[in-house]
């Protein structure tokens, strides 16, 4: 019977041997984007990437409060500005603790799809003073200085990319260091 166990395991070790050296050729293959210290793989979804970056626990978190990840991982595109959390640090103290509540769930919505444009824009799609009209309803306006991109809010508020151009299979993702907020 011992004997029998062990045939069986090895089996099953090889079988797995084989499949992870199949697959990861393919996973090798793709394109991926380090953010948050994880790889971000172009076969994979919106919410599947952001899960796995350290630097977007804040808003995955909020995503699920706003039952917003069936959306998120729908066909799309979409182009997803995604603040770090340390954009939502710069908040006031309390806001994202007060937005993630049951009863501020429209609230927290509205601001986080406001960070979504429907389609899928590129970096090289972003040019300077073009606006922007996101799933919320609102507009967002680009802004390119001294080499860089700026996301400009609906109340003046701007904030950077520091990550362009983060594919994924369902669009495309931007780092931003700020939270956007819109007018109303």
């Amino acid at each position: 019977m011992s004997k029998r166990i062990a045939y069986l395991a090895a089996a099953a070790l090889s079988a797995l041997a084989v499949t992870a050296t199949i697959a990861a050729p393919a996973r090798a293959a793709e394109k991926t984007v380090m953010v948050g210290g994880a790889a971000m793989f172009p076969s994979k979804n919106i919410i599947q990437n952001a899960v796995n970056s350290k630097d977007h626990t804040t808003l995955v978190a909020a995503v699920k409060a706003a039952g917003l990840v069936n959306t998120l991982e729908s066909k799309g595109p979409f182009t997803v500005f995604a603040p770090t959390n340390t954009a939502f640090g710069k908040l006031p103290a309390g806001t994202v603790d007060s937005l993630v509540k049951p009863e501020n769930k429209a609230t927290l919505t509205k601001i986080l799809t406001y960070h979504v444009v429907p389609g899928k824009l590129e970096a090289s799609d972003l040019a300077d003073g073009k606006k922007l009209r996101t799933v919320e309803g609102e507009e967002l306006t680009v802004k390119k200085q001294d080499g860089k991109v700026w996301i400009v809010d609906a109340k003046g508020g701007a904030s950077m990319v520091t990550i362009s151009n983060v594919n994924q299979s369902n669009g495309v993702i931007h780092v931003i260091d700020t939270v956007l907020m819109p007018a109303t």
